[in-house]
């Protein structure tokens, strides 16, 4: 059984929909499941909210973004320790794909300063899914969103998706067509956790 299992995708994927299913259809079998998310809404949580609908300086998004993980481990770490499943929408890969693109003009490899920053600091998933998606699409799905933040305009998804399709590399990823049924999506993950 996979314990720890983050979600992961450009904004308008489905991940956060597909995550809170995975998390209740595994509730309703008795597993004990914690669904959580990040940013978090820890007090460094709700900072780095502020940095992104603020358009802080991306050094400053990327330090908190990943000071707050380094906070959540703690507590996905209790979870994981009392047996629990635990299912976070967005983790590393996220800051990784997102931050790369806002410091591609101020470092020559932002990927890997990013990854180096968190290295030795934050748990590794048992799983990751990443909810691959046509930029084009996820944007359709989220245009009904009355305040769109920064992140979610098309050129700088493109660069967000490419980012993450080289980021997921390995045994822990699984890419998921995001464009298949929600529940056909939620019965693979749940059958890939167990």
């Amino acid at each position: 059984m996979k314990q720890f299992v983050t979600f992961e995708g450009i904004d308008g994927s489905g991940k956060s929909t597909i995550s809170k299913r995975v998390a209740k259809k595994l509730q309703s079998e008795g597993y004990e499941t914690i669904w959580t998310f990040e940013p978090t809404d820890s007090t460094i949580g709700k900072f780095v909210q502020e940095c992104i609908k603020k358009q802080s300086d991306p050094f400053v998004t990327s330090f908190t973004f990943i000071a707050d993980r380094i906070q959540h481990c703690r507590q996905i770490q209790e979870w994981l320790d009392k047996g629990k499943i635990v299912i976070c929408d967005r983790y590393a890969e996220s800051t990784y794909a997102y931050q790369s693109v806002q410091l591609e003009t101020k470092l020559q490899d932002p990927m890997k300063w990013l990854q180096e920053l968190s290295s030795n600091r934050i748990l590794t998933p048992d799983r990751t899914y990443l909810f691959v998606i046509n930029p084009h699409v996820s944007l359709a799905r989220i245009e009904h969103r009355t305040e769109l933040i920064p992140f979610e305009k098309l050129a700088f998804l493109e660069k967000v998706h490419r980012n993450y399709l080289s980021v997921s590399k390995g045994k822990r990823f699984l890419h998921l067509d995001a464009t298949k049924a929600i529940e056909e999506l939620v019965q693979l993950c749940y059958d890939d956790i167990l």
